[in-house]
């Protein structure tokens, strides 16, 4: 009785041990990984990442030498401000010729009262005809001489803009062209794009870069995604933001359970890759599947996890 009860318990404890090394699904953590590389050529001359280091999104983290890129835009704001210095103000160009207008309509004005003056001393017979007839005579050619004066003095205010516009044309792609400078000097900054951890380090202060060079990459790990495979037959046993377990080894015979949460479930199989276990050995094409998983800073990239759906 005593070896039938102790074979039992030997059973139980084996079976119990079984079912705790089942999983539904195993893979490998992975997160998206940014690799930052040189937007401009050039030495580096500041340079401040290290392997581990946290960092946020937006700081400047290195500086690549573009002296050269500034000195072409100092170039081309030169070449803006001489244009300024080349345009004519209207008003400046044309007072020779309102001075002379003004002189006119002053002449006008005083021979139309010197008129008044000569038809009442003709009324009078105090002057003859003919001296009315002279005023009248230079009336109208005081009018026609204003006449031409004011057409001139528009055909200056026109053809001085007319240049000044033409010499203004020449600022807008200079201005294009300094702007354009200025992206690539600001290329020459190394701004960190995401908050992360830097990975890996690829460069040193004051190494030569080249455009699309390496400098280091960087991944968020303050949630990991564990990229597991499921068998067809275990798709309708879970659903997007369905809530599951995870497990990693502890040690020899433990582990350490964190919970996740199914964010992605491919539409499409695939061969089951070698270094991936599924539940159903025996399957040859596979599902993928992504359980977002909060890092407590244990979980590292690339290690290995197991899913348990219940």
């Amino acid at each position: 009785m005593k070896k039938t009860i102790g074979l039992l318990t030997l059973i139980l404890l084996l079976t119990a041990c079984e079912k705790k090394d089942e999983f539904d699904a195993s893979g490998n953590f992975e997160a998206d990984e940014v690799i930052v590389s040189a937007q401009q050529n050039g030495e580096l001359t500041s340079y401040t990442i290290q392997e581990g280091q946290q960092l946020k999104a937006g700081v400047k983290v290195g500086q690549l030498d573009v002296r050269s890129v500034e000195l072409q835009k100092e170039q081309v704001e030169a070449s803006i401000a001489i244009l300024k210095e080349k345009t004519v103000n209207p008003s400046d160009q044309s007072e020779l010729v309102r001075r002379q207008l003004a002189v006119q309509k002053s002449q006008l004005t005083q021979q139309l009262r010197e008129r008044t003056r000569t038809e009442n001393l003709v009324k009078a017979d105090a002057a003859t005809r003919k001296q009315l007839d002279d005023i009248n005579a230079a009336i109208d050619q005081l009018k026609k001489q204003i006449a031409v004066t004011q057409q001139q003095l528009t055909l200056n205010t026109y053809n001085t803009n007319t240049q000044n516009k033409n010499i203004l044309s020449e600022k807008s792609p200079l201005e294009k062209n300094a702007e354009q400078i200025q992206e690539q000097i600001n290329k020459g900054q190394i701004i960190n794009p995401i908050m992360g951890t830097v990975l890996v380090n690829y460069a040193l202060q004051g190494e030569m870069q080249v455009i699309g060079k390496p400098l280091y990459k960087i991944a968020n790990t303050s949630t990991l995604d564990l990229r597991a495979y499921i068998t067809g037959a275990q798709l309708s046993q879970i659903k997007l933001n369905q809530q599951v377990k995870i497990r990693i080894d502890k040690g020899e015979k433990d582990y350490k359970e964190y919970r996740g949460t199914i964010i992605w479930i491919s539409s499409k199989s695939e061969f089951s890759p070698k270094t991936i276990q599924t539940k159903d050995e025996r399957a040859n094409l596979v599902y993928a599947i992504k359980v977002r998983v909060k890092n407590d800073s244990y979980l590292k990239i690339g290690m290995y996890g197991e899913v348990l759906f219940n």
